[in-house]
């Protein structure tokens, strides 16, 4: 089911969700860093470098340069693919795991707390 919400209405609720990420001792992830945690988390695996550029449109030097600090951060792990040494696999974690159930409740509460629209 579609959520029927207006433009300024999203806006002010990832406002909210956004402070209250500043607000919090958790990692401040760029939108690229988030992107590729979301889509791990969210979508099945396998995921590689590879698949992961292509996805967001962006090169594997910019994954990795990513991926550099979710893995420094335990929110995200890199392996080879035993099958085809060429691909890196990104795998998650029970860290980044945590990290994404905390912004889930953070964007509930956030959504909670506004008006219908």
């Amino acid at each position: 089911m579609p959520l029927d919400i207006k433009p300024m209405t999203a806006l002010a609720l990832w406002r909210e969700v956004t402070l209250e990420g500043v607000r919090s001792d958790a990692p401040d992830l760029t939108q690229r860093q988030m992107a590729i945690l979301l889509h791990v988390y969210l979508q099945p695996p396998p995921h590689t470098v590879r698949g992961l550029a292509k996805l967001l449109k962006v090169t594997k030097p910019a994954i990795t340069r990513a991926l550099d600090t979710l893995g420094r951060l335990q929110l995200l792990k890199r392996r080879r693919d035993e099958e085809d040494r060429r691909n890196v696999l990104v795998q998650r974690t029970v860290k980044g795991s945590v990290f994404l159930s905390d912004f889930g409740d953070r964007v509930a509460a956030a959504a909670d707390a506004f008006p219908a629209t």
